[in-house]
């Protein structure tokens, strides 16, 4: 194995590990290719890596109407043929997907041209992608305690999840004055993911007399296009709350926090394991396959936080006030977060890729 595609665009949780993975097989000596989509968040990510070679290529989701699904094929046939031409152009030695959109087309022509496929599922609840195109793959990631029917546990393996290498835990003065705020006391950190989330943005808003009254400070991290208008223009590190569209410095952003109120993506429960940060996970709940719901409750099973639904979200306030000076318990889960953090996914793949060669 020298030359390796790894598809992992469409979202954060598609890209980060993608990157993960592509810089650990660059540092052992292989050369990678990977396939993003042309959206605003890969974009916007990439920015940080300019060592890495990037390819947009075509495609879109399975949703919709009629026109929408139509155009769905007719970007799969696209992806393929694009994929085609760029697996004979590389001539690539392995394949990587990690799901999604973008995972499709380059899968079937990897097939096609009989070059080598390992897939990479970071959710509770595999996804299409990978349901489609797992009798393909030489190699199966999964996370720990995941089946997929059909398939001999000989191309399985539990590695976890590849996190980047940039994402790392630090005190908390040192990430709030990396990020340029100042808490006069506890910290609420609030992430939607890489889309945002419009819900958990309007808490915050609609909260924010209250959570000034416990003393609490905020950092909501809103999504491209989703800061208030109200808070678009402030920079006074002194306010008790601050928005961002985006943070390429997550590392930071949730080693600031006395406590975390996110979504429940595989990609932003991983990098709360790697800072040791306690969280208050809040589904979305209209991933698909419910994976974000089967995520939440695997972290919340391990001690590591606890979950919220939605449609309970009128009682969220209640429980960061509950949780956000519960020294004991905040302790009790950053050290269940450090049990569940003593490896190297990215590495350990990487090994084992290597002896599929």
């Amino acid at each position: 194995m020298s030359r390796v595609l790894i598809a992992c665009g469409g979202t954060g949780g598609h890209l980060a590990p993608g990157i993960a993975l592509a810089e650990t097989l660059e540092a052992r000596g292989h050369r990678c290719t990977l396939l993003i989509s042309r959206k605003q968040v890969d974009s916007i990510l990439i920015k940080k890596y300019p060592h890495l070679n990037f390819h947009k290529t075509p495609g879109q989701g399975f949703s919709g109407g009629f026109i929408s699904r139509a155009l769905f094929f007719w970007r799969l046939l696209s992806g393929c043929v694009y994929s085609y031409h760029l697996l004979r152009r590389e001539n690539a030695d392995l394949v990587i997907l990690f799901g999604g959109f973008l995972s499709v087309g380059l899968g079937l022509a990897a097939y096609v041209v009989r070059v080598p496929i390992a897939l990479h599922e970071a959710n509770c609840c595999p996804g299409k992608a990978v349901r489609m195109l797992k009798y393909l793959a030489a190699r199966i990631y999964l996370p720990e305690g995941v089946l997929l029917k059909g398939i001999s546990s000989e191309k399985i393996r539990y590695f976890g999840y590849p996190v980047r290498r940039e994402i790392k835990g630090c005190a908390k003065s040192e990430a709030r004055e990396k990020l340029g705020i100042t808490v006069k006391n506890k910290l609420l950190v609030i992430i939607g993911g890489s889309q945002g989330a419009s819900a958990l943005n309007n808490w915050v808003i609609s909260n924010l007399v209250a959570l000034e009254e416990m003393n609490v400070s905020v950092y909501c991290v809103t999504g491209l296009g989703k800061v208030p208008e109200t808070f678009a223009q402030s920079n006074d590190p002194n306010n008790s709350v601050k928005f961002v569209a985006f943070s390429d410095q997550m590392s930071d952003v949730i080693s600031a926090a006395d406590l975390i109120v996110s979504r429940a993506g595989a990609g932003s429960i991983a990098e709360i394991i790697r800072c040791r940060t306690p969280a208050i996970l809040v589904p979305y709940p209209y991933a698909a396959d419910d994976h974000q719901e089967a995520n939440a409750r695997l972290h919340e099973r391990q001690g590591c936080g606890t979950v919220l639904d939605e449609k309970s979200i009128g009682k969220l306030l209640e429980e960061v006030k509950s949780l956000i000076r519960d020294d004991r318990i905040l302790s009790k889960f950053e050290s269940n977060l450090s049990r569940l953090d003593q490896f190297d996914a990215a590495e350990r793949i990487a090994e084992d890729l290597e002896s599929l060669s």
